[in-house]
C-alpha cells in the first residue's frame, strides 16, 4: 500500500498527478469502458480484454473528446442497474471530466476506474472571472487566464463537480 497523498493534494486523485491504469472491478455486473482520444483506446483495450474473458456486459464507447465521452456516460447510465462499473481511458484532463459527470450522476469512486495516459494538461477554473482555462501545466505552476489576464496559480485542489483545477491571482495575497 502507497503512503497517503501530501495534504496538500487531498482533493486530486492520484492517477491525475501521473499516469496509471486501474485495475478492472470484476464485482461489476456490466460495465461502460469509455476511451477518449488514441491514447485511451490504447490503455482501454487492457480492460476489454480483461472483461470479454470475465462474461460480464461490456458497453464499449471509442470518444473523440471528453464531451463525447460524457454523452456516452449518461446515455449508458439512463438504463444502467445496481453494480454497472464505469471505466475510462485517457488523459488526466479527459478522465476529470468524465469523473465530474458521473459524480454528478451519483456514482462513487468505487464504481469508475481510469486509465490515465498523460497529466500534460489542466483545466484550471479562474475564481476571478469564472472561465476554465485549458494549459498545459504542473500543479502549482501559474498562467494567464484567457479570460481576465490575471497570472493564476494552478492550486492543487480539483473540484469533483466541475473536474477543473482551482486558480487564482498568484499575487493575490501580497502588498498592495
Amino acid at each position: 500500500m502507497s503512503a497517503p497523498a501530501p495534504p496538500h493534494y487531498t482533493s486530486v486523485p492520484a492517477w491525475a498527478r501521473e499516469p496509471v491504469v486501474e485495475p478492472v472491478d470484476h464485482a461489476g455486473t456490466s460495465h461502460s469502458v469509455l476511451s477518449v482520444g488514441p491514447d485511451g483506446a490504447a490503455a482501454a483495450a487492457h480492460w476489454l480484454d480483461a472483461l470479454g474473458c470475465a462474461g460480464a456486459r461490456v458497453r464499449h464507447h471509442d470518444c473523440a473528446d471528453a464531451a463525447q465521452a460524457v454523452d456516452a456516460l449518461e446515455t449508458d447510465l439512463a438504463d444502467a442497474l445496481v453494480g454497472h462499473r464505469v471505466l475510462v481511458a485517457g488523459s488526466a484532463q479527459a478522465c476529470l471530466a468524465v469523473r465530474a459527470a458521473a459524480v454528478r450522476a451519483g456514482l462513487s469512486d468505487a464504481e469508475l476506474r481510469v486509465a490515465v495516459t498523460t497529466v500534460d494538461e489542466r483545466s484550471v477554473w479562474c475564481v476571478h472571472c469564472h472561465a476554465t482555462n485549458s494549459a498545459a501545466a504542473e500543479l502549482e505552476d501559474v498562467l494567464a487566464c484567457a479570460g481576465c489576464g490575471r497570472t493564476l496559480l494552478v492550486y492543487p485542489h480539483v473540484s469533483r463537480r466541475t473536474g477543473a483545477h482551482l486558480g487564482f491571482m498568484v499575487d493575490a495575497e501580497g502588498p498592495a
